[in-house]
């Protein structure tokens, strides 16, 4: 597994994850290297909304038809911090270039141009991340703990999060329902 780069890729937990933190979830892998992984759950909706977040953090949030929308555990670290993944990339004070044309943004003020109605054309919107230390994930991959399979931003931003297991194992040809949870059999 030496020199395997899952940026812009999708991880999908096997049946078989004893971690409840990624049990039946899909991360989008934003960066992948000899220093480790970084990842967003995409699936995990928290009870927090657009409309709470914007108020606890003391920011206006003028199209309230954003308010509804819900903000996502991203993953178990740092899970008092927001992160913005986004398309286009545009030009934020702290962002991660993605391949597919998306950004990682941690900055405040994505937020802010979100909350004016100028912020990026399609956004999703975590508190914490998922990250893994060099090695760790190739580990976890040669354990089957994952599949993987290019990423596809529309499953990302434009399916409901209830779709989002069965469309990333759709893009695999597998239907979730029929894997094993025991490593080695059908």
């Amino acid at each position: 597994m030496k020199d395997i780069d899952l940026t812009h890729h999708f991880l999908i937990a096997m049946p078989n994850m004893a971690d409840p933190h990624f049990a039946k979830t899909v991360t989008y892998i934003c960066e992948h290297g000899a220093h480790g992984a970084l990842g967003l759950v995409i699936n995990r909706p928290t009870d927090i909304n657009l409309a709470t977040l914007f108020k606890q953090i003391d920011l206006p949030l003028e199209d309230h038809e954003l308010g509804h929308l819900p903000v996502h555990f991203g993953g178990p670290v740092h899970g008092d911090r927001g992160f913005v993944l986004h398309t286009p990339s545009g030009d934020w004070k702290e962002s991660l270039s993605v391949q597919g044309g998306m950004a990682l943004t941690t900055s405040k003020d994505v937020l802010e141009a979100v909350g004016r109605g100028e912020g990026p054309d399609k956004f999703f919107i975590t508190l914490g991340y998922a990250g893994w230390s060099p090695g760790q994930l190739e580990h976890e991959l040669a354990q089957n703990a994952w599949l993987t399979v290019g990423a596809q931003s529309e499953v990302i931003f434009d399916l409901p999060d209830a779709a989002k297991l069965d469309a990333a194992m759709h893009l695999l040809g597998i239907d979730f329902s029929r894997l094993s949870e025991q490593v080695g059999h059908a």
